[in-house]
């Protein structure tokens, strides 16, 4: 299966009808500035360092600077000084489990000369999937320009959101360097909800409606008038655990003072969004963006809540499958041109065009079978990626690149017809407090039940004695791919029983929405 991309060329559609030149280099408005948390300490250098830039915006940052430096970085790219003979050494940023499901796609890319990670983890590092470079400070753009120019980088691809939003995408195209991932301008529509959703009423982007406050005293009457169930959000980052979707009043009540009274996120937590309940389908949708084209990958579906049948608190993602069923190739089609191309356009006509990927947080409504974007997010989903990059049989590298090149309508897309499942290991107690240092046995003969099973890395490290260890809250995703969701769930949990982890957890019933479709590979 081959996807192609969808270009922004062509008039959009603001709110109350009036039209607009979709590459206009509009000034932000200011009724759009985000409100942009940090909850983590940024020693970032330059326009990185400075979050009230970043809030106050954007326009005079990125129309002149970004598209000057993207287009240096796109005659170096054709003239071959930074990829030789088609080849290009990548460095992947990041250390988890959606990074060495990049790593394990790149480092097959016919294109891809070398990969290394920075920090990365053992599990990436004893897999052979990238070279780890445990030293190299991330937080630190100098550190990471110059390591770029020793190392002959020719393509960084950063996998979390924290640096993204911090802005080390600036700083590095600002040096020349080719890098996958939007500007901290741009990574606004996942580094402030609030921003997110005043785009998306600009520019007619299906939405739940909501209310921004930060007020309690005031949100909590808000919530009396619209009454239970009602959706409780941080504005800012919040480790994928800011929402919180209140079946009733006090429900909704203690998720307002966790976060204004108490602080419980901190900055990310000083504004919250409250939005109404969806009933439907929550589905993840991806698009590679290049600034004026979207190319869509396959669908995926998440499973967020820590339990069985979708019980207890939220969390990063406790499992996934791909393809989703829901999404059909219609409701594809309506997602690019309602959320998708909208939002594209959009920030390309308030000065912030996006390059990266788009990761749209959907929910196909039960009533009418139409998608809302509940949330985004400007970087590959965890644990989506791994099973994206289980079936990616395109050469990732040579697409990212073309990406960063402007030319995404150059490249298509070949996926495997193949159903691919995680199933994610997590430490007991996860996503509340939970204990470090707990050995984990068997990952060998775990990989070894099929040659279809892959183990992808996130929170693991090697203790004094040589032991593989969990260090983090989810630490295992354990990948399978089948002919249909049945097999290739039989395959994940046959390895998943193999993994000797007392001290860990999983989800029994990933895939199950699939499994009442029974969804077969479309060959």
């Amino acid at each position: 299966m081959a996807c192609a991309a969808y270009s922004i060329r062509g008039h959009l559609k603001l709110a109350g009808g009036h039209g607009l030149y979709a590459l206009a280099n509009n000034r932000l408005s200011s009724s759009l500035k985000p409100s942009v948390s940090y909850p983590f300490s940024r020693p970032w250098s330059n326009i990185s360092s400075n979050a009230a830039r970043h809030a106050a915006c954007h326009s005079h940052l990125i129309v002149g600077n970004s598209e000057r430096w993207r287009s240096s970085l796109k005659a170096s790219l054709e003239d071959g000084t930074i990829v030789a003979e088609g080849r290009v050494t990548v460095l992947v940023i990041g250390g988890g489990g959606r990074e060495h499901a990049l790593c394990f796609a790149l480092n097959r890319s016919p294109s891809c000369e070398a990969v290394l990670c920075a920090p990365g983890n053992v599990g990436i590092a004893q897999s052979g999937d990238a070279a780890c470079i445990s030293d190299l400070d991330i937080s630190n753009s100098d550190a990471v320009i110059s390591f770029c120019h020793k190392r002959g980088i020719g393509m960084v691809v950063i996998g979390p959101e924290g640096p993204l939003v911090a802005g080390l995408t600036n700083d590095l195209v600002k040096a020349g360097i080719p890098t996958f991932g939007p500007s901290s301008e741009a990574a606004a529509l996942e580094g402030s909800k609030d921003f997110m959703k005043k785009l998306c009423d600009k520019y007619n982007i299906p939405t739940a409606q909501y209310h921004t406050f930060t007020d309690p005293v005031k949100a909590k009457q808000y919530v009396r008038d619209q009454g239970a169930p009602i959706v409780v959000k941080a504005d800012g980052l919040a480790a994928g655990k800011g929402v919180v979707v209140a079946m009733t009043l006090d429900e909704a009540f203690e998720a307002i003072d966790s976060m204004l009274v108490e602080e419980s996120f901190g900055p990310a937590g000083s504004r919250i969004i409250i939005e109404e309940y969806l009933e439907g389908e929550e589905a993840s949708f991806f698009a590679l963006v290049d600034g004026e084209k979207a190319l869509p990958l396959e669908s995926a579906q998440d499973h967020k809540r820590v339990g069985d049948g979708d019980v207890g608190p939220n969390t990063g993602g406790m499992g996934a499958y791909s393809p989703a069923p829901i999404v059909t190739e219609e409701l594809k089609h309506t997602i690019m041109e309602t959320i998708i191309i909208p939002t594209v356009k959009g920030m390309a006509a308030e000065g912030c065009k996006f390059v990266g990927v788009l990761y749209a947080g959907l929910m196909i409504e039960k009533k009418s079978g139409l998608p809302k974007l509940i949330e985004y997010n400007v970087r590959f989903g965890d644990p989506e990626c791994q099973v994206l990059m289980m079936r990616l049989e395109s050469d990732l590298a040579q697409v990212l690149l073309s990406a960063c090149k402007g030319e995404l309508g150059k490249v298509s897309l070949t996926w495997s017809p193949e159903i691919a499942m995680v199933v994610v290991m997590a430490s007991e107690g996860y996503p509340g407090s939970y204990r470090k240092g707990t050995v984990i046995k068997n990952i060998d003969k775990a990989e070894q039940v099929s040659p279809a099973v892959k183990i992808f890395h996130a929170g693991t490290a090697l203790d004094g004695d040589g032991n593989l260890v969990a260090v983090g809250g989810r630490v295992l995703g354990v990948t399978a791919k089948g002919k249909d969701i049945e097999e290739a769930r039989s395959r994940a949990y046959d390895a998943v029983d193999v993994v000797h982890w007392p001290e860990g957890f999983f989800r029994r019933d990933i895939g199950w929405r699939a499994l009442k479709q029974e969804q077969p590979a479309n060959y």
